[in-house]
């Protein structure tokens, strides 16, 4: 039988939003065992010195938290505010790549901004916010395609921006490589023509990986490493 789409080309499903459950799942497990077993953070976290031998960080480091409950709850509940609405729109394969990229793109910002002659060459970096804002940058043109105003959520994340200004320990710079894929992949599918969505959900995001892999080749380059 036909499946009933929406406006974005995602497949209409009732019932749970399994994608979001899942992350929220593991990122909940992850914790745990940051508490319990004190290695699994430094097995995972992302650190730009360790970036180029050990790529899988990139990803690894948004399903991790620091020890306050307060970042972990915050992170899944601004995932659950958006995620839900997203895999609908979207469906299930475009919500994961846009979640993936986002994610990686967070890593892949805080690198870009980072020195090898600064602390923020080894620093440790934990967490869902560059995933997280990859959401809320794609939420703006999926409510502009569908005629809604986006001012609220343009508002919530203009405070969080500038929240690191004010509040030390926070990776700014993984919020706005976060942001800045979210948006691009979020327009991208909102305003792919009907006929083209299903190769827009290839193209696009293998586009946004190329590039993000470029990205961070030419930034080992710079500092010597390749």
């Amino acid at each position: 039988m036909p499946s009933t789409r929406t406006i974005f080309g995602g497949t209409v499903r009732g019932g749970r939003p399994v994608v979001t459950l899942t992350i929220v799942a593991l990122c909940v497990v992850s914790w745990v065992l940051q508490l319990v077993y004190p290695g699994w953070t430094s097995l995972w976290a992302f650190k730009p010195a360790l970036g180029l031998d050990e790529p899988w960080r990139f990803l690894t480091s948004a399903f991790l938290h620091s020890r306050s409950p307060l970042h972990i709850l915050f992170n899944m509940y601004a995932l659950w505010l958006t995620g839900p609405f997203l895999e609908q729109a979207f469906g299930r394969g475009r919500f994961i790549a846009l979640y993936v990229l986002s994610a990686v793109a967070g890593s892949v910002g805080y690198l870009l901004l980072a020195s090898p002659d600064s602390a923020s060459w080894d620093a440790t970096v934990v967490g869902a916010s560059g995933a997280v804002f990859g959401l809320f940058g794609a939420i703006i043109p999926v409510l502009r395609r569908t005629g809604r105003s986006a001012g609220q959520i343009v508002a919530l994340i203009a405070i969080n921006m500038a929240i690191p200004f004010f509040v030390g320990g926070i990776a700014w710079q993984a919020h706005l490589g976060g942001l800045a894929v979210g948006l691009a992949v979020g327009a991208g599918f909102a305003f792919a023509p009907r006929e083209r969505q299903a190769l827009v959900a290839w193209l696009l995001p293998a586009g946004v990986a190329v590039v993000l892999v470029a990205a961070t080749l030419w930034k080992y380059a710079s500092v010597g490493m390749l």
